[in-house]
């Protein structure tokens, strides 16, 4: 059992649910990604309701399912254009979904705008929204999530951060986004800012690379804001 998931393990009392140990392929990012801490930074505890949107292979899927027992729930929440992009990452959520000893994990193709959820969490995606949807749909997007969550529930994005004042223009050819133009994005659907992790940043980086170059690539300079909503 990795010191990552004994110390889930103890914050959230005994578990609910039987999980078996996660992955090796997980447990190697730990050091770099900072799970723990950025699962404590959204605030996901026992009890609460969690949306992971386009969760990738489940990484922090299987994190936040640990996190929040007894009693919570955490849904991976895969759009039909994510899982035509990506059928093999979404193939491994449906099996994680089906997984009984996962049994507090769900699969949704779409985030139900309910105020039912305490977290919605969204990691090295937000950037890909703007190659996906037209500023108009972003923004509704941005909406969605407010109306999705509780009053005091929080939006959180991870992403790659661009250089100052670049805005929206590295989203398509470098993978990244102005942080101060995302965050204004938020805000302007009704969010007020709530906080920021500086965990995983990385100041070597002068963000003028694509996420995926090789000298880079893993180590990119990212930030991680918190949203609430009033």
């Amino acid at each position: 059992m990795s010191r990552l998931i004994a110390a889930l393990l103890i914050a959230t009392a005994m578990p609910t649910f039987a999980h078996p140990p996660r992955p090796a392929s997980d447990i190697a990012f730990d050091t770099a990604r900072h799970p723990a801490e950025l699962a404590a930074f959204a605030g996901i505890g026992k009890g609460k309701v969690v949306a992971d949107f386009i969760p990738g292979e489940g990484y922090f899927t299987r994190v936040f399912s640990y996190a929040v027992e007894p009693g919570g729930r955490v849904i991976a929440v895969v759009p039909e254009g994510a899982a035509r992009l990506n059928p093999a990452a979404a193939g491994k959520i449906s099996e994680l979904a089906a997984d009984a000893s996962y049994g507090n994990v769900s699969m949704s193709s779409a985030i139900t705008p309910d105020a039912s959820l305490d977290v919605v969490w969204t990691a090295q995606n937000y950037h890909d929204l703007h190659n996906a949807l037209p500023p108009e749909g972003v923004a509704g997007f941005n909406r969605l999530v407010f109306a999705a969550l509780k009053v005091g529930g929080v939006f959180v994005v991870v992403d790659h951060s661009a250089v100052a004042g670049s805005g929206l223009t590295a989203t398509k050819s470098l993978h990244r986004i102005e942080a101060e133009t995302l965050k204004a994005e938020i805000l302007a659907a009704g969010f007020v800012f709530d906080g920021e992790s500086r965990l995983l940043a990385n100041p070597a980086d002068d963000r003028s690379k694509s996420v995926f170059d090789p000298v880079v690539r893993g180590k990119t300079d990212q930030f991680a804001f918190r949203f609430k909503k009033p």
